[in-house]
């Protein structure tokens, strides 16, 4: 097989037992791999209304047909679960190594069922997969367990709050790259798994080489002249002092746009006084990551926009030492960062105060310890428990540092995300703010809800392949359907490629469907309707619009017509 590996591995933690199956080609035609792959293996697997804690849930690694190939920003790996945060059905996708070693080992889909009576880690060389005892292990941090491990491989761990079964718990790999949405950690963590360890020597085969190094070349050219040079220089901090410029920089939980102290938590303060440089994934020339090489912070990584917002404006806090270090700690205890700022900046409005010592609040979340037991189910049941409608979400998923007020296809792709309040479903900062691929109004619903589903549709294919969502801001349908034709052999037009995004979105909605949601999710705080925001009436006309283009009914629901067209019937 050329492009995939064409194995799957099963591990039955319960009872000790690992097979081996032949990765089915039609479902690999149809869903691609990654994200696409884990989702229509989990759906076939597992009904809508498991508990996502329960040993009968199952937790899917799985890598792309490009995934570890030349093809640029091609290291990554996705993994599917149902989400004990949101109950949706959840895919997070990380960079890094992991990825690419997972790939290098022959693995398409690795699946972990049952659950261990005692900790447990999984090694993997090759053809040489081992259920190992993790008691040592056990109550580490991820950058003690990954300093334990590494010189067996690539590693993929949770920290003490998936230990925990914290809802917001990441999974992380490589120190500081996470699958850090969701609470994907504490499923983990519930299956008393706590790594995996990786290496693997088998580079992917490449069907037709002369047409894919002709298809790299051009992705690689594209990237070259349009990924964006700040990027690399900043990483994506360079995000803060642009949005706030923008007036889209949201602060202290959504009540207001703008925060006085963005210069001091900018990327440009941090470039300016810290020494710095890029840390790249496999096989990208971006290097978005970057890490403090001297000074106070050896070796700490630089935090992501999201992290800087969600511990800084968010929190109105300017202090940007004190986010490196809360940065640090939530990596370090496998903690998503946009959840536990957000639920934190959720209970400051409730307390009617700022917090002062959120590293200690950040701890006390990580060990699941008072306070911090109840910050740590997220804003959502925050709400519910104080009874305030505080929790700044969607689908139970906080939402990111844009604000929907002023980017109303932001607004229309947060409602109808897949997984909760994400920006990543579609990236719609892309037109409406940097003009990627192309510049729309942002403050308008018109053409908005044709423009996020065909967003949907491309970025659910492009998790699938699984390469970085960075490289959509320069690399066309076009190419990357090149490239996966070229690398599996299979002919795929862009419309096929388009197509299986539409059907994993479309499976994806069917399970939520199944595990209770419907319209009614699919809407944003009230916060955001209030004076001065969106216009409730535009809003649900758009909704309806998006619905109709979906060939979804008037309640979301996709008409038998729509999933015999998607073969999903």
């Amino acid at each position: 097989m050329h492009g995939w590996t064409g194995k799957t591995v099963t591990i039955d933690l319960s009872g000790g037992r690992i097979s081996e199956t032949k990765t089915d080609s039609g479902i690999l035609r149809s869903y691609i791999g990654g994200r696409g792959l884990g989702v229509k293996l989990y759906c076939d697997a597992i009904d809508p209304d498991i508990d996502p804690l329960s040993p009968e849930n199952i937790l899917i690694f799985a890598t792309g047909p490009l995934t570890g190939t030349p093809a640029p920003m091609s290291g990554r790996h996705a993994m599917v679960s149902k989400s004990p945060l949101t109950g949706t059905i959840f895919d997070s996708s990380s960079g890094g190594f992991f990825g690419k070693e997972l790939k290098f080992a022959g693995i398409d889909a690795l699946i972990i069922k049952g659950a261990a009576l005692e900790p447990v880690y999984v090694s993997i060389e090759n053809d040489d997969i081992k259920i190992l005892d993790a008691d040592k292990l056990w109550e580490k941090n991820v950058r003690e367990c990954t300093d334990e491990l590494s010189s067996a491989g690539r590693v993929a761990c949770i920290g003490r709050a998936g230990e925990r079964l914290v809802p917001i718990a990441s999974i992380m790999n490589d120190y500081f790259h996470a699958c850090g949405r969701g609470g994907l950690g504490a499923v983990m963590g519930s299956k008393k798994l706590k790594a995996i360890v990786v290496k693997g020597n088998r580079k992917p085969e490449i069907a037709d080489d002369g047409a894919f190094g002709k298809a790299r070349a051009e992705a690689s050219k594209l990237l070259k002249e349009g990924a964006s040079k700040g990027l690399s220089t900043y990483g994506t901090s360079a995000m803060v002092n642009l949005l706030n410029y923008m007036k889209l920089l949201p602060a202290q939980n959504f009540r207001k746009s703008g925060f006085a102290g963005t210069d001091k938590v900018s990327g440009e303060f941090i470039k300016e006084h810290y020494d710095i440089k890029g840390n790249a994934c496999y096989n990208c020339t971006v290097a978005c990551k970057h890490v403090i090489k001297s000074g106070a912070f050896p070796g700490y990584e630089v935090p992501e926009y999201e992290t800087l917002w969600a511990y800084g404006p968010d929190n109105n806090n300017a202090d940007i030492d004190a986010i490196i270090k809360i940065n640090r700690l939530c990596n370090d205890y496998g903690m998503d960062t946009i959840s536990s700022g957000s639920t934190v900046a959720a209970y400051a409005e409730i307390m009617g105060e700022d917090i002062k010592e959120l590293s200690g609040l950040v701890k006390k979340i990580g060990e699941k310890e008072g306070l911090g037991e109840e910050l740590g189910r997220g804003s959502k049941a925050l709400s519910i428990s104080r009874n305030k409608n505080v929790g700044m979400q969607v689908k139970g998923l906080e939402l990111p540092g844009y604000d929907p007020r002023g980017v109303f296809g932001m607004a229309l792709a947060y409602a109808t995300s897949n997984r909760g309040g994400c920006h990543l479903r579609a990236y719609m900062i892309a037109p409406e703010i940097m003009g990627k691929p192309m510049k729309v109004e942002p403050k308008t619903f018109s053409g908005k809800a044709e423009l996020v589903q065909v967003f949907q549709n491309s970025t659910a294919a492009l998790d699938s392949l699984v390469l970085c969502i960075f490289s959509s801001f320069a690399i066309s349908e076009v190419v990357y359907a090149n490239m996966l034709s070229a690398a599996t052999g299979m002919d795929y037009t862009v419309e096929e490629f388009r197509k299986c995004g539409e059907r994993i979105w479309n499976l994806e909605r069917l399970f939520n469907i199944g595990a209770g949601f419907s319209r009614k999710d699919d809407t944003l705080p009230e916060r955001f309707f209030e004076s001065g925001g969106l216009n409730r009436v535009e809003f649900d006309r758009a909704l309806d619009e998006y619905y109709g283009l979906r060939g979804w009914d008037e309640n979301g629901v996709p008409t038998r017509e729509k999933l015999k067209e998607l073969e999903l019937l």
